[in-house]
């Protein structure tokens, strides 16, 4: 364990030093391939910025509205028989738009019912086993200036599904 903990303290050190080496024995002017790689970096931060901030700001919203509470009211009676907690409904509908916010819910839920207990197992496996859909596909696609989806948000909800669908057979079988 001692040698892992070593290999691991050196591998980022190593691993830069080995990038500028093979850039300069390739005769590539490494500090201007940095800095133009950087400047575009902030060109796509700059880019992305407004439906970021748009993102967070519209879950902020409907979570300190009580539309989420409202929302998970609604879908509990259908959410429950599938092995879904009203609780977890939420963090599923946050979760695809932020995954930040939809971290405070499973805060929420691990104070409420504690993380050992079925929901708190099966919000913590639902964090990983699902993505934040549409906050993924706006930064994609704003970036890379994509116009048509085609099938990806299909595609992403289907995924999402398979994954709530994972997290609640697999928190069951731990409990």
């Amino acid at each position: 364990m001692n040698v892992l903990s070593h290999i691991s303290d050196i591998i980022i050190p190593v691993l830069l030093f080995y990038i500028v080496g093979y850039g300069l024995i390739s005769k590539v002017k490494v500090y201007e391939a940095f800095l133009t790689g950087a400047r575009e970096g902030l060109k796509v931060v700059v880019d992305i910025m407004p439906t970021l901030v748009g993102l967070l700001v519209a879950v902020g919203v409907l979570r300190a509205s009580g539309f989420l509470e409202f929302l998970s009211g609604l879908l509990a009676p259908l959410a429950e028989p599938a092995g879904i907690p009203a609780a977890v409904v939420p963090v599923i509908l946050v979760k695809l738009f932020s995954g930040s916010a939809a971290t405070g819910l499973v805060l929420d839920v691990f104070r409420t019912y504690g993380p050992d207990s079925y929901t708190g197992m099966l919000v913590s496996i639902l964090m990983s086993c699902t993505e934040t859909c549409f906050y993924t596909m706006s930064m994609y696609y704003l970036a890379a200036k994509v116009t048509k989806t085609r099938y990806t948000l299909k595609g992403a909800l289907l995924s999402t599904l398979a994954g709530t669908v994972a997290s609640v057979v697999l928190a069951k079988w731990m409990v």
